[in-house]
């Protein structure tokens, strides 16, 4: 979903090995209301202007500008077709977000992003893109799928069209390393790719960390996790980004819970809260815990598994942002589009 109005837009493709060795036909088409099933072929369609090597693994295609007008909070399909089959199909699971996939034996929905990894628009209105670098809980898992109710939908709303919001959640992610969950690759490995190199990127919101110390392996030293989350604002600020970061959120309840796990997350909060870490802090903690019982997430928020939310608890977080501090003073690099 476009999340601020333009003029035209890029699009993005992503590679597993060499799925895109031969050519992608792709297009796009605006949409407005609820979706129920796949749009035929668009009309207005993109060329490649990329080529990808095949032998790259994660090789990124983009598209030739696509002109047409893009209304803000305006679904958008992107619809591609791949001449033949062959090899591993990067995607994203998870996305909340209904899409289709057709082929001889018919059409089938799919809350997976296949080759799609992002839309860029042109807009003379936005000053600039904040990116929303984080796991679960900022893709939105507990969320309703096609509601565009993750807390980066809620502060895109808040934001009126002022900024574009890019949401690069990822399920499972962590600062560091890769554990058992489907994270890919840790916050510090993709920091470039997802976060510093989005067009017009003038701040980046860090909601990263609890993975780390409830998934195994379970990291048991704060400071490592608070050294990750500062390296990561160091690299943001010599591209000339203001970073926010959030604290960590209550899991009491969570399979993975332990005491000793909560007194990580207590730990790297405080430091947080101290400013040591990031340019300012939102306190995702405090806006979602529950008062009598602080080590949890607060009942009307919880999505039932006592980790994610629900729609409201979302909307609770993306509230709390402080918009001012979107607006720090930082040179922004120029719009890439």
């Amino acid at each position: 979903m476009p999340r601020r109005q333009g003029y035209a837009l890029l699009i993005a493709l992503m590679a597993g090995t060499a799925v895109l060795a031969t050519a992608l036909a792709f297009g796009t088409t605006l949409l407005s209301g609820p979706r129920s099933a796949p749009l035929p072929p668009a009309e207005t369609q993109a060329a490649a202007r990329n080529p990808v090597d095949p032998a790259a693994s994660g090789g990124r295609v983009i598209s030739d500008p696509v002109v047409v007008p893009v209304a803000p909070d305006s679904d958008l399909q992107v619809s591609f077709r791949t001449p033949q089959a062959g090899g591993p199909v990067t995607y994203h699971p998870r996305t909340h977000q209904t899409s289709y996939l057709i082929d001889e034996r018919g059409t089938w929905s799919t809350t997976h992003w296949r080759y799609l990894t992002a839309v860029d628009v042109r807009s003379e209105q936005a000053l600039g893109a904040v990116v929303a670098f984080g796991d679960s809980l900022t893709a939105g898992s507990g969320s309703t799928t096609d509601a565009n109710a993750r807390w980066p939908d809620v502060l895109a709303d808040r934001l009126g069209g002022r900024y574009g919001v890019a949401n690069a959640g990822i399920s499972g992610n962590r600062v560091a390393g890769i554990g058992r969950g489907t994270g890919g690759p840790s916050g510090t490995d993709r920091l470039d790719r997802d976060a510093l190199s989005v067009a017009g990127a003038r701040t980046v919101v860090v909601a990263l960390g609890i993975n780390d110390l409830q998934q195994s392996p379970q990291e048991t030293d704060p400071q490592r996790i608070v050294d990750g989350l500062r390296a990561l604002t160091d690299r943001a600020h010599a591209r000339g980004l203001t970073v926010v970061g959030a604290t960590l959120t209550p899991f009491e309840g969570f399979r993975t819970w332990t005491p000793e796990r909560d007194a990580v997350r207590h730990a790297v909060n405080e430091q947080i809260r101290a400013g040591t870490v990031f340019d300012t802090y939102v306190d995702f903690d405090a806006a979602v815990r529950d008062p009598a019982a602080p080590n949890r997430i607060l009942a009307p928020y919880d999505s039932g598994d006592h980790l994610h939310l629900n729609d409201d608890g979302y909307r609770a977080l993306g509230d709390r942002l402080d918009l001012t501090s979107l607006d720090r003073a930082r040179t922004p690099r120029s719009d890439a589009l």
